[in-house]
């Protein structure tokens, strides 16, 4: 069952989900010696960041692995890169060590153009993080669109119906830029915790959809859930739908 978390406004929507992220993190890192997010993009995610840069409570950033649950295949330096806002907002500003970022590829990365050369790399150094399988992440944070699509996987697509393989390239996005790496639904649903992150009344019928059980092919954010907690964090716009 999912827990809804709501609050006034976009700012007390991210003030919840700091203070839960940084109990979480530590709780994680105290039991098992280090924590992996999954961080996503959007106006709520990286104001989540921005948060955390302020105060990081008791995390230890050395320890921290970080992941992305999809990006942008544009240039490294593309303002609209999800990895180019999170470095901004927080991670160039805390100890996290490099060998810890899990990078996506951009455009103008080591694979050049070919998007699907580094969605497979992606998905390789996933495997291989852990040890042959998916990971299982600690917390995967997510935004949500208007019409519930989660990371790049929107209604309807392909890239929500994978079902095998753990990252795709999309190149048709309905939102630009069309061409995008994903992580695929069954990677989500593998991480301990799964947080929506929603803010607006134009998402209202979303987060309804997400919370009560809708159709996953037509609002993806009705596909995935964390095997200890799933959580809505929104504010009382967001939450005008629910039951």
């Amino acid at each position: 069952m999912s827990e809804v978390v709501v609050g006034a406004d976009a700012d007390a929507v991210v003030a919840a989900a700091a203070q839960r992220f940084r109990e979480v993190v530590t709780a994680a890192q105290s039991e098992r010696g280090s924590a992996s997010v999954v961080l996503t993009g959007g106006s709520n995610g990286i104001a989540l960041l921005a948060a955390l840069r302020e105060d990081s409570g008791d995390i230890d950033w050395s320890h921290v692995d970080i992941f992305w649950g999809d990006d942008r295949f544009v240039p490294a330096d593309d303002p609209e890169r999800n990895e180019g806002q999170a470095i901004a907002a927080l991670l160039d500003r805390v100890p996290v060590r490099p060998e810890r970022v899990f990078s996506i590829e951009p455009s103008d990365g080591r694979f050049g153009d070919d998007i699907e050369a580094a969605a497979a790399d992606y998905a390789s150094r996933l495997v291989s993080y852990g040890d042959g399988e998916i990971p299982r992440f600690d917390l995967h944070l997510l935004g949500m669109g208007g019409e519930g699509h989660i990371n790049s996987l929107f209604p309807h697509t392909p890239a929500l119906a994978e079902q095998v393989r753990p990252v795709v390239a999309v190149t048709d996005s309905p939102k630009p830029p069309p061409r995008r790496i994903t992580l695929t639904a069954p990677v989500v649903d593998r991480a301990r915790q799964v947080w929506f992150l929603v803010a607006g009344g134009e998402k209202a019928e979303a987060v309804a959809a997400g919370v009560t059980g809708g159709d996953p092919q037509q609002w993806p954010c009705a596909a995935v859930h964390g095997t200890e907690a799933t959580v809505w964090f929104v504010d009382r716009a967001a939450a005008t739908d629910l039951p």
